[in-house]
Protein backbone atom coordinates (compact mmCIF):
# COMPACT_ATOMS: atom_id res chain seq x y z
CA UNK A 1 0.00 0.00 0.00
CA UNK A 2 1.36 3.35 -1.11
CA UNK A 3 0.36 6.50 0.80
CA UNK A 4 -2.62 7.35 2.57
CA UNK A 5 -5.32 9.35 0.68
CA UNK A 6 -5.05 11.63 4.12
CA UNK A 7 -1.91 11.83 2.92
CA UNK A 8 -1.72 12.70 -0.59
CA UNK A 9 -4.35 15.26 0.27
CA UNK A 10 -2.19 16.86 2.99
CA UNK A 11 0.37 17.28 0.06
CA UNK A 12 -2.33 18.35 -2.35
CA UNK A 13 -3.55 21.39 0.17
CA UNK A 14 0.44 22.45 0.99
CA UNK A 15 0.94 22.90 -2.87
CA UNK A 16 -2.47 23.81 -4.47
CA UNK A 17 -5.13 24.46 -1.52
CA UNK A 18 -8.42 22.08 -0.35
CA UNK A 19 -10.82 23.53 -3.17
CA UNK A 20 -12.71 20.21 -4.74
CA UNK A 21 -13.16 21.19 -8.51
CA UNK A 22 -17.02 19.27 -8.83
CA UNK A 23 -17.36 18.33 -12.47
CA UNK A 24 -20.97 18.10 -12.71
CA UNK A 25 -21.57 18.20 -16.93
CA UNK A 26 -25.70 19.17 -16.01
CA UNK A 27 -27.41 19.35 -19.41
CA UNK A 28 -27.76 23.49 -19.21
CA UNK A 29 -24.37 23.50 -18.37
CA UNK A 30 -23.12 21.75 -21.06
CA UNK A 31 -25.98 24.34 -23.35
CA UNK A 32 -24.14 27.06 -21.37
CA UNK A 33 -20.79 26.13 -22.63
CA UNK A 34 -22.11 25.90 -26.31
CA UNK A 35 -22.12 22.25 -26.30
CA UNK A 36 -24.31 19.23 -27.35
CA UNK A 37 -25.94 17.59 -24.76
CA UNK A 38 -24.86 14.34 -25.96
CA UNK A 39 -21.81 12.03 -25.70
CA UNK A 40 -19.65 14.44 -28.08
CA UNK A 41 -20.54 17.38 -25.80
CA UNK A 42 -19.44 15.43 -22.72
CA UNK A 43 -16.25 14.59 -24.07
CA UNK A 44 -15.28 18.54 -24.71
CA UNK A 45 -16.65 18.95 -21.41
CA UNK A 46 -14.14 16.45 -19.92
CA UNK A 47 -11.54 17.88 -21.86
CA UNK A 48 -12.06 21.72 -20.55
CA UNK A 49 -12.41 20.62 -16.96
CA UNK A 50 -9.17 19.07 -16.81
CA UNK A 51 -7.01 21.75 -18.48
CA UNK A 52 -8.65 24.08 -16.09
CA UNK A 53 -8.06 21.97 -13.16
CA UNK A 54 -4.91 20.64 -13.98
CA UNK A 55 -2.42 22.64 -11.75
CA UNK A 56 -4.92 24.76 -9.93
CA UNK A 57 -6.57 22.46 -7.96
CA UNK A 58 -5.44 19.80 -5.87
CA UNK A 59 -8.66 17.42 -6.38
CA UNK A 60 -11.65 16.75 -8.76
CA UNK A 61 -14.95 15.40 -8.10
CA UNK A 62 -17.08 14.08 -10.89
CA UNK A 63 -20.86 13.57 -10.78
CA UNK A 64 -21.33 9.74 -12.10
CA UNK A 65 -24.65 10.47 -12.81
CA UNK A 66 -24.45 12.99 -15.26
CA UNK A 67 -21.96 10.96 -17.23
CA UNK A 68 -24.01 7.57 -16.88
CA UNK A 69 -27.28 9.27 -18.67
CA UNK A 70 -25.12 9.56 -21.35
CA UNK A 71 -24.86 5.81 -21.63
CA UNK A 72 -21.82 3.57 -22.44
CA UNK A 73 -19.86 6.82 -24.02
CA UNK A 74 -20.78 8.73 -20.96
CA UNK A 75 -19.00 5.79 -18.80
CA UNK A 76 -16.36 5.86 -20.97
CA UNK A 77 -15.96 9.90 -20.57
CA UNK A 78 -15.57 9.17 -17.13
CA UNK A 79 -13.03 6.57 -16.49
CA UNK A 80 -11.53 8.76 -18.92
CA UNK A 81 -11.52 11.72 -17.04
CA UNK A 82 -10.73 9.65 -13.52
CA UNK A 83 -7.81 8.28 -15.40
CA UNK A 84 -6.44 11.09 -16.86
CA UNK A 85 -6.82 13.54 -14.04
CA UNK A 86 -5.19 11.00 -11.67
CA UNK A 87 -2.12 10.69 -14.03
CA UNK A 88 -1.61 14.42 -14.22
CA UNK A 89 -1.84 14.28 -10.06
CA UNK A 90 -5.44 15.30 -9.08
CA UNK A 91 -7.04 13.15 -6.77
CA UNK A 92 -10.39 11.83 -8.00
CA UNK A 93 -13.54 11.66 -5.68
CA UNK A 94 -16.05 9.92 -7.27
CA UNK A 95 -19.18 11.08 -6.30
CA UNK A 96 -21.48 7.61 -7.05
CA UNK A 97 -23.06 7.80 -3.72
CA UNK A 98 -23.34 3.32 -3.81
CA UNK A 99 -24.37 1.50 -0.76
CA UNK A 100 -25.80 -2.12 -0.83
CA UNK A 101 -25.40 -5.26 1.17
CA UNK A 102 -22.85 -8.02 1.02
CA UNK A 103 -21.65 -9.27 -2.45
CA UNK A 104 -23.66 -6.32 -4.51
CA UNK A 105 -21.33 -3.84 -2.51
CA UNK A 106 -18.49 -6.21 -3.14
CA UNK A 107 -18.63 -5.56 -6.17
CA UNK A 108 -18.89 -1.73 -6.27
CA UNK A 109 -15.73 -1.69 -4.55
CA UNK A 110 -14.27 -3.29 -7.27
CA UNK A 111 -15.59 -1.30 -9.90
CA UNK A 112 -13.94 1.75 -8.11
CA UNK A 113 -11.46 1.05 -5.44
CA UNK A 114 -7.64 -0.72 -5.88
CA UNK A 115 -5.37 -1.40 -8.49
CA UNK A 116 -6.93 -3.01 -11.33
CA UNK A 117 -10.39 -1.09 -10.81
CA UNK A 118 -12.07 -0.41 -14.12
CA UNK A 119 -13.17 2.99 -12.77
CA UNK A 120 -10.00 3.54 -10.41
CA UNK A 121 -10.59 7.18 -7.95
CA UNK A 122 -8.36 7.60 -5.08
CA UNK A 123 -12.32 8.15 -3.07
CA UNK A 124 -15.75 7.68 -3.30
CA UNK A 125 -19.12 8.34 -2.13
CA UNK A 126 -21.28 5.73 -0.71
CA UNK A 127 -24.88 6.03 1.35
CA UNK A 128 -24.62 4.40 4.89
CA UNK A 129 -28.56 3.48 5.24
CA UNK A 130 -28.03 -0.30 4.40
CA UNK A 131 -25.58 -0.18 7.83
CA UNK A 132 -21.99 0.72 8.25
CA UNK A 133 -21.22 -2.99 8.52
CA UNK A 134 -22.47 -3.37 5.27
CA UNK A 135 -19.69 -1.82 3.74
CA UNK A 136 -16.93 -4.11 5.15
CA UNK A 137 -15.36 -4.57 1.46
CA UNK A 138 -15.61 -1.19 0.35
CA UNK A 139 -13.70 0.28 3.53
CA UNK A 140 -10.99 -2.76 3.15
CA UNK A 141 -10.10 -1.73 -0.44
CA UNK A 142 -10.11 1.54 0.73
CA UNK A 143 -7.96 0.99 3.62
CA UNK A 144 -5.51 -1.66 1.58
CA UNK A 145 -5.14 0.40 -1.82
CA UNK A 146 -4.45 4.22 0.39
CA UNK A 147 -7.85 5.08 -0.93
CA UNK A 148 -11.20 6.48 0.83
CA UNK A 149 -14.87 5.91 1.80
CA UNK A 150 -16.74 9.15 2.29
CA UNK A 151 -20.23 8.51 4.13
CA UNK A 152 -22.74 10.39 3.75
CA UNK A 153 -23.76 11.91 7.26
CA UNK A 154 -25.01 15.15 7.11
CA UNK A 155 -25.62 16.22 3.71
CA UNK A 156 -26.51 19.74 2.08
CA UNK A 157 -30.39 19.25 1.78
CA UNK A 158 -32.66 19.94 4.03
CA UNK A 159 -34.78 17.25 3.08
CA UNK A 160 -32.32 14.98 4.53
CA UNK A 161 -32.95 16.11 8.49
CA UNK A 162 -36.03 14.16 8.37
CA UNK A 163 -33.82 10.65 8.66
CA UNK A 164 -30.54 12.34 9.48
CA UNK A 165 -31.78 13.35 12.79
CA UNK A 166 -34.13 10.41 14.18
CA UNK A 167 -33.11 9.08 17.14
CA UNK A 168 -31.10 6.32 16.94
CA UNK A 169 -30.29 4.94 20.10
CA UNK A 170 -28.11 6.02 23.58
CA UNK A 171 -29.85 9.91 22.95
CA UNK A 172 -27.62 10.42 19.54
CA UNK A 173 -29.28 11.26 16.47
CA UNK A 174 -28.38 9.01 13.27
CA UNK A 175 -25.80 11.65 12.05
CA UNK A 176 -24.17 11.93 15.62
CA UNK A 177 -23.97 7.89 15.63
CA UNK A 178 -22.78 7.48 11.93
CA UNK A 179 -19.91 9.62 12.59
CA UNK A 180 -18.73 7.90 16.12
CA UNK A 181 -19.00 4.71 14.67
CA UNK A 182 -16.70 5.92 11.98
CA UNK A 183 -14.38 7.28 14.27
CA UNK A 184 -14.13 3.68 15.62
CA UNK A 185 -13.57 2.19 12.83
CA UNK A 186 -10.84 4.70 11.57
CA UNK A 187 -9.02 4.47 15.01
CA UNK A 188 -9.10 0.41 15.01
CA UNK A 189 -7.86 1.06 10.81
CA UNK A 190 -5.21 3.71 11.43
CA UNK A 191 -4.33 4.67 15.60
CA UNK A 192 -3.48 7.59 15.77
CA UNK A 193 -3.83 9.19 12.58
CA UNK A 194 -6.50 9.89 10.03
CA UNK A 195 -8.13 6.91 8.69
CA UNK A 196 -9.95 5.88 5.15
CA UNK A 197 -13.13 6.43 6.34
CA UNK A 198 -14.71 10.17 6.02
CA UNK A 199 -17.92 11.79 5.85
CA UNK A 200 -19.42 13.89 3.53
CA UNK A 201 -20.99 16.82 5.98
CA UNK A 202 -23.03 20.09 4.46
CA UNK A 203 -21.65 23.60 5.91
CA UNK A 204 -24.47 24.48 7.56
CA UNK A 205 -25.33 25.88 10.74
CA UNK A 206 -27.85 22.80 11.97
CA UNK A 207 -28.53 21.26 15.36
CA UNK A 208 -27.66 18.92 16.63
CA UNK A 209 -23.96 19.74 17.00
CA UNK A 210 -21.14 16.90 15.59
CA UNK A 211 -18.19 16.16 17.12
CA UNK A 212 -15.98 16.34 13.54
CA UNK A 213 -12.61 16.24 14.84
CA UNK A 214 -13.90 12.71 16.83
CA UNK A 215 -14.36 10.99 13.46
CA UNK A 216 -10.84 10.97 12.78
CA UNK A 217 -10.87 11.23 8.99
CA UNK A 218 -11.63 13.52 6.08
CA UNK A 219 -14.92 15.70 5.66
CA UNK A 220 -16.44 16.35 2.30
CA UNK A 221 -18.31 19.88 2.42
CA UNK A 222 -20.05 20.25 -0.75
CA UNK A 223 -22.84 23.03 -1.36
CA UNK A 224 -20.68 25.69 -1.94
CA UNK A 225 -21.63 28.15 -4.08
CA UNK A 226 -25.27 27.45 -6.12
CA UNK A 227 -26.92 25.80 -2.50
CA UNK A 228 -25.89 28.70 -0.41
CA UNK A 229 -22.58 28.20 1.61
CA UNK A 230 -20.17 30.21 1.54
CA UNK A 231 -16.49 30.03 2.78
CA UNK A 232 -17.19 31.48 5.61
CA UNK A 233 -19.92 29.02 6.37
CA UNK A 234 -16.87 25.96 5.65
CA UNK A 235 -14.71 27.58 8.32
CA UNK A 236 -17.40 28.14 10.78
CA UNK A 237 -18.71 24.50 10.14
CA UNK A 238 -15.27 22.68 10.76
CA UNK A 239 -13.53 25.16 12.93
CA UNK A 240 -12.75 22.26 15.16
CA UNK A 241 -10.71 20.28 11.99
CA UNK A 242 -10.20 22.63 9.42
CA UNK A 243 -7.07 20.72 8.03
CA UNK A 244 -9.59 17.77 7.47
CA UNK A 245 -12.23 19.25 5.13
CA UNK A 246 -12.48 19.09 1.45
CA UNK A 247 -14.90 22.08 0.25
CA UNK A 248 -16.90 21.47 -3.45
CA UNK A 249 -17.81 23.53 -5.67
CA UNK A 250 -19.30 23.12 -8.98
CA UNK A 251 -22.48 24.90 -10.72
CA UNK A 252 -20.47 27.92 -9.52
CA UNK A 253 -17.06 27.29 -10.73
CA UNK A 254 -18.71 25.99 -13.83
CA UNK A 255 -20.15 28.95 -14.64
CA UNK A 256 -17.23 30.34 -15.75
CA UNK A 257 -17.10 28.22 -18.87
CA UNK A 258 -16.16 26.82 -21.14
CA UNK A 259 -13.02 29.28 -21.96
CA UNK A 260 -10.54 27.19 -20.23
CA UNK A 261 -8.38 30.60 -18.43
CA UNK A 262 -11.71 31.73 -17.31
CA UNK A 263 -13.08 28.42 -15.66
CA UNK A 264 -9.18 28.39 -14.16
CA UNK A 265 -9.42 31.61 -12.80
CA UNK A 266 -12.38 31.25 -10.87
CA UNK A 267 -11.36 28.26 -9.06
CA UNK A 268 -7.91 29.60 -8.48
CA UNK A 269 -10.18 32.44 -6.64
CA UNK A 270 -11.76 30.46 -4.88
CA UNK A 271 -9.02 28.44 -3.87
CA UNK A 272 -7.28 31.42 -1.85
CA UNK A 273 -10.31 32.51 -0.39
CA UNK A 274 -10.35 29.23 1.43
CA UNK A 275 -6.89 28.84 1.92
CA UNK A 276 -7.24 32.04 4.49
CA UNK A 277 -9.75 30.47 5.82
CA UNK A 278 -8.20 26.74 6.48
Amino acid sequence: MGDSFAARFAAARDVHGPLVLGADPHGRVLSGWGLSDDADGLERFTDIVLAAATGTVGLIKPQSAFYERHGWRGVRALARLARTARAQGLLVILDVKRGDVGSTNDAYAAAYLGDGAPLQADAITVHPYLGLEAMGEFVDRAHQSGGCLLVVVRSSNPEGRTVQSAIAGHGLTVDQRLLADIGALNARLAPGRVGPVGAVIGPRSVDPPLDLAAAQGLLLAPGVGAQGAAPADVAATFAACRDRVMPSASRDLLAAGPRVGALRDAAARLNEQFRSLL
